[in-house]
């Protein structure tokens, strides 16, 4: 999908401006408007502009795949002892903690439905395009914008609960919808997604093409839709539209004849815990991520993966390891969840004291523990030269390319196991077969089982917040809820969760209360914030 994202800047259909606006979506010009939407060349174009929408919404404010876990039992909010306490307010559920942060995701917000803009016009656009003799490109073309409103929406509603909900190109200040409606949407854009596009194995793909919406994602995210909505929610099955048994066949389809097998080694999923030995992007594990690369400046380009900085070791790099922000200091209760025989373990976190790696600042780390995350650290080379930089980038801070991988085969197995499949037991064996390798020893699948294994296969992924949520609040609640000991700034601080914090907020988070302002109050503050 380089070539995609490369393509979407030249074209420059549109713009990611900052009006004030509700929404803050983007403003169609009048060349767009009148001459951009008549062959399929121009579709393709417009397309392209939904990709590197979907690319751009973690450019700036907090990811979701970094919050997700500030806000699980993973990590804590950590960054630099002399910053805002902006990821403490994330961490702890508490706005008192840093009054000032109102708008901690607002550039979120407005990036979501921007990109949710692009897929709308385009979507709005496809009975007037003259599609000649590609008429099969028509539902090709919905089909991967549907599934990219799909996947920004079910972002948007797990963090906000309660949002305006848009399936025209519009800015209209409209009340927020009822949750069930949004995961209607959802449900249907996956539906259209799965029925419209191509069963072509991984095995079988164009590598051009890699990064692209493929069935097998449309599928994935279906199960994973299903589970979060009915577990959350308490519902038995997902707004009318999958059933779990529906559910159940999607995965099993991906498992199936999608192609995708586990790499081999879980180290090898990660560049920064394998190096020489990283199995690459879009190896045969990946289901869907989103793409980045190193091209990112401050002349509007954001193809980097501009959040990897954010939970870099705290301003000091230790090959291969580079430096960043010191944000999501790892949970020591992470590392001791895992056995020794764990090869996720290492593949997962950075222990500075068993990598012996001599860390000497600590007074500038707020939150720390002695454990970063390993899977999206920034990375150098033995000289200490950043490795975006090394390949043209502008800086270490918006030069990272890491690809997100959004959904491993590993989900899909332990998804079809907790579904309910006939080969539960297999599929949760595969995976804790990869994790152990000869120290693997058996143990009966079960809910229990399966969660827990999904913290530890996940660990670093943003997956685990939303594993802990669709188990009840209160189950959250008291997975998250703790009073410890970090060290802020070198001194012995103690650090308090509270369960009551949490549980009053839903697991939901603050709408900015620029954009409540924006509607002229017609948007309504989620409970706790």
């Amino acid at each position: 999908m380089r070539h995609i994202k490369t393509f979407a800047l030249a074209v420059g259909l549109l713009s990611l401006g900052s009006c004030q606006d509700f929404l803050d979506t983007e403003p169609i010009t009048t060349q767009t408007e009148s001459n951009s939407y008549r062959t399929p060349e121009d579709a393709f174009k417009s397309l392209v502009g939904c990709y590197d929408g979907l690319q751009r919404i973690w450019a700036d404010g907090i990811s979701l795949p970094v919050a997700a876990e500030v806000l699980s039992d993973n990590a804590f909010g950590g960054t630099g002892n002399g910053d805002g306490f902006g990821y403490q307010a994330l961490d702890e559920f508490d706005m008192a903690r840093s009054p000032a942060d109102r708008n901690l995701f607002e550039a979120n917000w407005r990036a979501y439905y921007a990109a949710v803009y692009r897929c709308n016009m385009l979507l709005s656009k496809l009975e007037g395009i003259e599609w000649g003799t590609q008429t099969a490109l028509k539902n090709t073309y919905a089909a991967e914008a549907r599934y990219i409103r799909a996947y920004l929406y079910f972002d948007m509603v797990r963090l906000w609960g309660n949002i305006p909900l848009l399936t025209e190109p519009s800015a209209e200040n409209v009340a927020q919808a009822n949750p069930d409606e949004v995961y209607k949407v959802i449900a249907q854009d996956l539906k259209f997604a799965a029925a419209n596009l191509p069963s072509t194995s991984y095995t079988a793909q164009n590598p051009a093409t890699y990064g692209r919406v493929t069935k097998w994602a449309a599928q994935a995210l279906t199960g994973r839709v299903f589970l979060y909505y009915t577990g959350y929610y308490g519902k038995a099955d997902l707004v009318g539209e999958v059933t779990k048994a529906q559910a159940l066949a999607a995965v099993e389809d991906v498992i199936s004849n999608g192609g995708f097998d586990l790499v081999e080694d879980y180290a090898n999923l990660w560049p920064a815990a394998s190096v020489a030995n990283y199995a690459g992007e879009d190896n045969k594990e990946t289901v869907f991520a989103i793409k980045y690369s190193y091209t990112s400046n401050y002349n509007g380009n954001a193809d980097g993966n501009h959040w990897m900085v954010m939970t870099g070791i705290r301003e000091q790099a230790s090959y291969p390891y580079g430096n960043g922000w010191g944000g999501a200091t790892v949970n020591p209760k992470l590392w001791n969840a895992f056995s020794a025989n764990d090869t996720r373990r290492f593949g997962s976190i950075i222990s500075i004291a068993d990598e012996k790696i001599d860390f000497k600042n600590k007074g500038k780390q707020r939150e720390y523990t002695g454990y970063y995350g390993k899977k999206y650290s920034p990375m150098v080379d033995e000289k200490g030269n950043s490795l975006p930089v090394n390949l043209g980038g502008t800086n270490f801070m918006i030069g990272q390319y890491q690809d997100y991988v959004s959904i491993r085969f590993a989900d899909v197995l332990l998804m079809a196991a907790e579904l309910g499949s006939p080969n539960a037991q297999t599929y949760f064996d595969r995976v804790r077969r990869r994790a152990y390798k000869d120290k693997f020893t058996p143990l009966a699948v079960s809910q229990a089982n399966i969660m827990n294994e999904r913290r530890l296969e996940f660990a670093g992924e943003g997956i685990r917040y939303y594993d802990l949520l669709r188990q009840g609040i209160n189950v959250a609640a008291a997975a998250i809820a703790e009073t410890t000991t970090v060290e802020n700034g070198g001194t012995a601080a103690a650090k308090t969760i509270a369960a009551d914090k949490i549980i009053k907020t839903k697991g939901l988070q603050q709408i900015p209360y620029n954009q409540i302002t924006l509607s002229n109050g017609m948007l309504k503050q989620n409970a706790g914030w």
